[in-house]
């Protein structure tokens, strides 16, 4: 199973890299490019395709869509082929309900993000559809994070719901948001999602493993049109799916288990908390993000160049060198997470204070340069984002 997973890491970079080649090239033909995005959004606007979404989303989903369906109409010719699926093929087919929910709220906030990209959405509609989408998702799907909190009866159940859709919603947001500079979200996403993927593996969950190995791989195929300076964006249609993507499989995945000593991921409590440390720096950044345009009267939905991205750059940083060092961030926090229940609790406490440290060396690169805005604030607003939303 590990090298049919890994296998599926290739199918997503075969199906990805000629579609956005694809792509750019029909982008530029039909004016499918860069847009403005809602009123009072701060972005230099770019001669370049934003569909490049459409190769990510299709690269994962289509394979994912054929193989469940084959799964479910000719199960055992898929054994013929893949006999070692036989021990996890009961439990994919009694998940079937949960996987289709997965799928068709991937499709939905894909569809929205494609309009938005073509015809600007106010932000809250958009937050109004992405919380729909996460509450169906959870609730007709069992996507749940802390389910065991439904020992304590309902209010253990809905908290456990309230949970799950919430950690969806800021998610999704904060890889929307990510996607500011070019080559920052799919990196990030797709460093992330490699995490994932060991963590799944290690796991035995060899079915969220593989849809993680699609997404893989379906961001390093689009990553080779999107590395600065980017002939691809993702937009929105790309931003939201990754989002919903990660934030689904990380909720379908259980990360430790107490009454199981030789479980690869641990027995701490505290291992439910490795999806945090994987998505740290994306997590920072949109938390950061947020209250500083809250304190300053704006929506925070609303893109502009306040983002640790656009900070590195205004500290001197090239805009490559400011993508490459919060690539390497995100590698740190997240292989520092994946053996994070299986850590005892001062090393778990170590972990922590790692990222505090790199939280605050990030903070105080965000206050330096907000210290200086009010003497170059014409200067600040002359860098503004260069990535598809600059969110």
């Amino acid at each position: 199973m590990v090298l049919l997973v890994l296998a599926l890491v290739g199918v997503g970079f075969a199906l990805s890299l000629p579609l956005s080649w694809f792509l750019v090239r029909l982008g530029n033909r039909v004016g499918a490019l860069d847009s403005a995005g809602a009123q009072g959004h701060i972005k230099e606007l770019r001669a370049v395709p934003n569909i490049g979404g459409v190769a990510i989303f299709w690269s994962v989903v289509a394979p994912l869509a054929l193989g469940f369906a084959a799964i479910e109409f000719a199960p055992q010719q898929v054994l013929e082929f893949f006999p070692a699926m036989a021990d996890f093929l009961p439990r994919l087919q009694e998940t079937q309900h949960s996987w289709a929910a997965i799928l068709i709220g991937a499709f939905a906030l894909h569809c929205i993000g494609l309009i938005d990209d073509r015809r600007a959405l106010a932000a809250w509609p958009k937050l109004f559809c992405q919380v729909a989408v996460a509450t169906s998702v959870v609730w007709f799907g069992d996507v749940r994070l802390l389910s065991f909190l439904s020992e304590y009866g309902e209010i253990g159940t809905m908290l456990s719901l309230a949970v799950s859709v919430l950690w969806i919603i800021v998610i999704v947001n904060a890889v929307n948001f990510l996607d500011n500079m070019d080559g920052l979200a799919g990196g990030i996403t797709a460093i992330a999602a490699s995490c994932f993927l060991v963590a799944t593996m290690l796991n035995g969950q060899y079915f969220i493993a593989g849809a993680l190995a699609l997404l893989v791989g379906s961001l390093v195929g689009f990553l080779a049109f999107n590395i600065p300076p980017a002939k691809l964006f993702m937009g929105d249609g790309g931003s939201l799916f990754i989002g919903f993507w990660l934030a689904a499989l990380t909720a379908r995945t259980t990360f430790v288990s107490p009454e199981r000593a030789d479980y690869a991921l641990g027995t701490a409590w505290y291992g439910v908390l490795m999806p945090i440390i994987v998505l740290a720096i994306p997590l920072y950044d949109g938390v950061f993000v947020t209250i500083y345009r809250l304190s300053k009267g704006k929506s925070p939905f609303i893109g502009g160049p306040e983002h640790i991205s656009h900070r590195l750059v205004q500290l001197g940083l090239s805009k490559r060198r400011s993508v490459a060092v919060l690539w390497l961030l995100t590698a740190i926090t997240g292989i520092s997470g994946i053996g994070l229940g299986r850590m005892e609790p001062w090393q778990a406490v170590l972990v922590g204070v790692q990222l505090m440290a790199i939280f605050l060396a990030m903070a105080i690169l965000e206050t330096s340069v907000a210290r200086s805005e009010p003497a170059q604030s014409k200067r600040s607003a002359m860098i503004p984002p260069s990535g598809s939303n600059g969110r």
